[in-house]
């Protein structure tokens, strides 16, 4: 609650600042004289500041929800913020829309531009389809967004939603009660729960809006300004040749036992710190950003906690929607390969599996951004090729010494191989392709290297591809399996 009062001083001394000396009340009572053109301006600027009004501010505030205007001010840097169309009014004459009492500067919408960390930043309101691809986008949904309106944060690269008060849906309660009987609510529905969880509409969910904005503030350093510019470059005080010890221990003796990806990630990352992206959706992959000597790179890898890092169609689509925005954005890729499979099953073969694993495949292969993957553990079949394999022109393919490169796993192999004879033949399996090598002496990994030196080999990798230029043959744009 500390933090809300700063920021509705903050809020009130904006206001005073924009108002200006203005006329005083005895002036407007008086009726000496009709208001002149530059009082009438600042009287107009005082109401847009406002908003609806005390009262919906106060209202606002009551639900524990920030206005837009505060949101703006502790999203961008203090002072950076120019405003666009504030006295812009909407023109609607039915249903008494035409009564001053239902007229707002500003039409209930808050668009201009700032800084964030001193970087700029555009405060706006659906402008989409022709921004893919071109500058990031990001949706901070903090409040109900109903019907065709919930397309835009849908056609944006990133959207974030504040739990409890946050919600999305194309039709509301009460239209799903009257068509289908249904009773739900709206965080039922639509919620911020929903939707990282099940759904896979949003990307993360916080806590509150103070706990949103400033995780916001913290995910736009990650990030290029737009296609044309390279993503930010921080001080690094974290060596680059550091050695992470505990990672030659990190993946069990006991090829089936489970082990945190996320152990991996967070030990080679820059001061450990790594943004995830969707931590409640598709758990089987892990996908989000991190630093490398300063760089931003974009972080992918199997989960072998979570159905033994299985790829299905939700982890292969959440998957393939990051690679393609690093690849758009210029973002080198990381890739930790630790996958048995895909995951089997009429549901995923119904589901359309062969189409959605095909998207993962298809993002890494039309990637030209730095590309480098480890294998630390499993790397079967198809998916091993999916994963940004050296077949997909990976640039550094590397492999641990516990890496396993092969059609499936033993007791699988020989039992389709060698049937009536598996007591014999799975040792012999283990043998020859339970290792490294074969992929090795194939050309398939470019080195099997000590988990340990990881970081440094990754580091190192990215100064040489820092230059990396691809080409690919002129097209419209390519026709990706949706």
């Amino acid at each position: 609650m500390a933090a809300v009062r700063v920021l509705r001083r903050a809020a009130a001394a904006a206001r005073l600042r924009g108002a200006g000396p203005g006329p005083g009340p005895h002036r407007a009572a008086s009726g000496a004289r009709p208001p002149s053109v530059p009082e009438r301006i600042e009287e107009k600027r005082r109401a847009a500041l406002l908003g609806g009004g005390q009262g919906r501010i106060d209202a606002q505030h009551k639900r524990g929800k920030l206005t837009a205007r505060e949101r703006i001010l502790l999203l961008l840097d203090p002072d950076s913020f120019d405003e666009y169309d504030m006295f812009v009014e909407h023109r609607c004459s039915d249903f008494g829309m035409d009564s001053s009492k239902n007229k707002y500067p500003g039409d209930s919408v808050v668009t201009g531009r700032g800084r964030i960390n001193g970087r700029l930043a555009y405060v706006f309101s659906q402008r989409n389809v022709l921004c893919s691809g071109v500058v990031p986008q990001i949706s901070l949904i903090m409040g109900p967004c109903a019907g065709g309106a919930v397309y835009s944060p849908a056609l944006t690269d990133f959207t974030f939603m504040v739990k409890d008060t946050s919600y999305l849906f194309i039709t509301g309660p009460d239209v799903v009660k009257s068509v289908t009987n249904e009773d739900v609510t709206q965080e039922q529905l639509g919620g911020a729960k929903t939707h990282t969880t099940v759904s896979g509409v949003a990307h993360r969910a916080f806590e509150n809006d103070i706990d949103a904005l400033l995780n916001l503030r913290e995910f736009f350093n990650y990030l290029p300004l737009s296609n044309r510019d390279p993503a930010p470059v921080c001080e690094c005080h974290d060596p680059s040749d550091r050695l992470v010890p505990e990672l030659d221990t990190v993946v069990p003796t006991e090829s089936t036992k489970a082990y945190d990806m996320l152990d991996i990630i967070h030990s080679i990352a820059d001061e450990r710190e790594f943004f995830e992206i969707m931590p409640s959706y598709a758990r089987n992959i892990v996908v989000g950003f991190a630093r490398m000597n300063g760089r931003t790179v974009g972080i992918v890898g199997n989960q072998p906690k979570v159905a033994s890092g299985c790829l299905d169609i939700n982890s292969s689509v959440k998957g393939a929607r990051f690679v393609r925005f690093c690849d758009a954005f210029n973002i080198p890729l990381i890739t930790f390969v630790d996958v048995p499979g895909f995951l089997p099953g009429t549901a995923q073969e119904y589901g359309g599996i062969i189409r959605h694993g095909a998207k993962l495949l298809f993002a890494f292969a039309e990637a030209t951004v730095p590309k480098i993957t480890v294998i630390t553990r499993k790397a079967y079949g198809g998916a091993y090729d999916v994963m940004s394999s050296k077949h997909l022109r990976g640039d550094a393919n590397y492999a641990w010494p516990t890496a396993e490169v092969a059609v499936m796993g033993a007791k699988g192999a020989v039992q389709i191989i060698f049937r009536g004879k598996e007591a014999d033949a799975e040792a012999e399996y283990v043998d020859k392709f339970a290792n490294p090598f074969p992929a090795a002496m194939r050309g398939f990994v470019d080195d099997i290297i000590q988990p340990s030196t990881t970081r440094l080999r990754i580091c190192h990798d990215l100064d040489v591809l820092a230059s990396k230029t691809q080409s690919s043959p002129w097209k419209k744009h390519a026709n990706i399996p949706l």
